[in-house]
């Protein structure tokens, strides 16, 4: 099977100068895409997840954040990559979706034109013609009508542009795309149809995805595999319809009592107790322990082991991991 992205061992910390504080909002990140896989990325808000993705895109703030370890993606370690050679892969062969991109888009331009400059950057010698083209397919896949390249972008509603914009962000046939909480600012209905859509449009480009979102609907619907991160690591990874049915990591746990269930017996939604812990601090236990209703001994005073159970998920917990309470 080939290997998109691996992420070995992948740090990345803030540094505030002033205060003269590290905050390490990404901390030994392990996990591998391979072509065709659609990884869904959940966690609450603070747990790293955009942090992760700008990381890769190598779209952080230089003066003021580190990264380190390794993100190799078909064949290239992206933390040794200068911004030049970021350049000639970003969009081509790696493209994003942020939430709400569709503010990116000029106002006082008709949509074609940005197109026409945008495909300009990799391809210089294109004509108006063959980008009209190409732009027209790409219109269809996301279910929007060819007239809307000749539109401006006030003509146009909020789910209309963001689906605009992901037209855009595959315009080059990337290998990997990664979705920023593409959807969350759409209303429940307009949602759901560009979810439909990015798997229709997936499947006939043969793309690879990687969904980052809070949403474990969004990823229910739209992912083969799920990642669940928490202030910084991931504490659970496997197949969508394993983790999401039989969860085993505590915080995944709580994550899935708190979100409502349309079918089937009707349960008391929880919250999870606690906050996210301060990112500034290293931890010598498990970063889940001060909020766990399992907890031991062991989780406070070692970290745990990342370990691979028997239907190919891993996790990081001692309860599975052969942590016993002292």
């Amino acid at each position: 099977m080939e290997s998109i992205l691996d992420l070995k061992n992948y740090n990345v910390t803030y540094i505030n100068k002033k205060e003269n504080k590290r905050i390490y909002a990404v901390k030994n990140a392990n996990f591998s895409i391979y072509k065709g896989d659609s990884l869904g990325i959940v966690g609450e808000s603070g747990s790293g997840k955009s942090t992760l993705a700008m990381g890769i895109l190598n779209l952080l703030p230089k003066n003021s954040s580190e990264v380190s370890g390794e993100a190799n993606f078909i064949g290239k370690n992206l933390t040794n990559l200068s911004e030049k050679e970021y350049k000639k892969i970003r969009w081509s062969e790696l493209s994003v979706v942020f939430q709400k991109s569709m503010n990116s888009l000029s106002p006082v331009h008709r949509i074609g034109r940005q197109v026409e400059d945008i495909y300009k950057v990799h391809n210089k010698n294109s004509t108006t013609k063959e980008i009209y083209k190409r732009f027209s397919h790409l219109l269809s896949l996301v279910n929007l009508p060819e007239s809307v390249y000749k539109s401006y972008p006030h003509q146009l509603s909020g789910g209309m542009l963001q689906r605009v914009s992901i037209a855009l962000s595959i315009i080059h046939n990337p290998k990997l795309l990664i979705l920023d909480e593409a959807t969350t600012a759409l209303d429940v209905v307009t949602q759901g149809q560009i979810l439909e859509e990015i798997v229709k449009m997936e499947k006939e480009m043969d793309m690879t995805r990687i969904m980052i979102t809070h949403d474990v609907s969004v990823v229910a619907a739209s992912c083969n595999k799920i990642a669940v991160m928490y202030a910084g690591e991931f504490m659970e990874i496997g197949k969508v319809e394993d983790v999401l049915k039989n969860p085993k990591h505590p915080y995944t746990k709580g994550l899935m009592i708190s979100f409502p269930s349309l079918r089937g017996k009707k349960d008391k939604i929880e919250a999870i107790k606690g906050f996210l812990p301060d990112l500034s601090k290293k931890y010598s236990g498990c970063i889940f322990e001060p909020r766990c209703k399992y907890a031991m001994k062991i989780c406070k005073d070692t970290k745990p082991e990342t370990i691979k159970l028997g239907d190919g998920r891993y996790i990081s917990c001692h309860l599975y991991g052969g942590g016993k309470n002292e």
